[in-house]
């Protein structure tokens, strides 16, 4: 491992509502989800381009951070996640760059500092609107109010459950965010409203489908998994913008799927020591 990598975790999202302001520091979403102990872990040498699990790609948030923080840099990208599934793999993989650029070349910023110009790089790419401050939380952070450290608001739901998910394939995250998105975010908002009435992992799961089938975000065949899911007692929803089906404790697993098992992270994106 290189002395300059960083995990950050990958973010499911159970619901949301879109921000938007003139100023990409205060744009953002409102919302929940949970973080996962799955992620990103992305390091940083001199050089030039970005590579994913050891294939080049072009990730335009990452390349934004890099001009922001005025240095120029080969970033590796190592993960199990899939991109374009709801995970926030572009999130996690801007938000560790700035980590890692920071401390290798010495930029002076603090972890807010850095958490901000990975949020402006993804909400200008048009890649993200809330993933980079959830996955630099952790947990089962609520964004209260949108916007990177300084305009934003975190809180969260005090749990660390298991959980598992099946990855069924990729939604365009900016076809999404660049649309209407009157109709999402009015569904939005009544899920948070919902949640600080609540604030349980399990009623989070709940509002998370439930806003899932008011913002049309779900087809034929996640429907069938995650009514599956509730057929067995459990709880299940989609993690956005993909099609993610998540789902608490064991609940995909006693309903007869081969899920990925993993938990929520604890901790956020960090630093790690070689």
């Amino acid at each position: 491992m290189s002395r300059h990598t960083a995990f950050v975790p990958g973010h499911l999202t159970l619901f949301f509502s879109v921000v938007r302001t003139d100023d990409p520091v205060s744009t953002g979403s409102r919302g929940c989800g949970v973080t996962i102990q799955e992620g990103v872990y992305t390091s940083v040498e001199p050089g030039s381009g970005v590579t994913c699990n050891g294939e080049p790609i072009e990730m335009e948030p990452v390349d934004r951070l890099l001009d922001a923080l005025g240095v120029s840099a080969s970033v590796r990208i190592e993960t199990t996640l899939d991109l374009g599934t709801g995970f926030g793999v572009s999130g996690a993989a801007t938000l560790g760059t700035a980590l890692v650029a920071n401390d290798m070349f010495k930029c002076g910023l603090t972890e807010n500092e850095l958490i901000r110009y990975a949020h402006i790089a993804e909400v200008e790419a048009g890649t993200g609107l809330g993933d980079v401050v959830a996955q630099a939380r952790g947990g089962v952070p609520i964004r209260l109010e949108p916007g990177a450290p300084g305009e934003g608001e975190l809180d969260g739901v005090p749990a660390r459950p298991r959980i598992e998910y099946l990855s069924l394939g990729s939604v365009s995250t900016s076809a999404v965010i660049t649309g209407d998105v009157s109709t999402l975010s009015e569904a939005g908002h009544r899920a948070l409203d919902g949640l600080l009435v609540e604030p349980s992992i399990e009623r989070a799961f709940e509002l998370g489908w439930s806003f899932t089938r008011e913002a049309k975000l779900f087809d034929d065949e996640v429907t069938s998994i995650i009514e599956a899911v509730h057929e067995m007692g459990g709880y299940a929803s989609v993690g956005h913008l993909g099609r993610t089906v998540v789902a608490l404790g064991d609940g995909l697993s006693r309903a007869g799927f081969d899920p990925t098992v993993t938990a929520v992270d604890p901790s956020g994106g960090t630093m790690l020591v070689a």
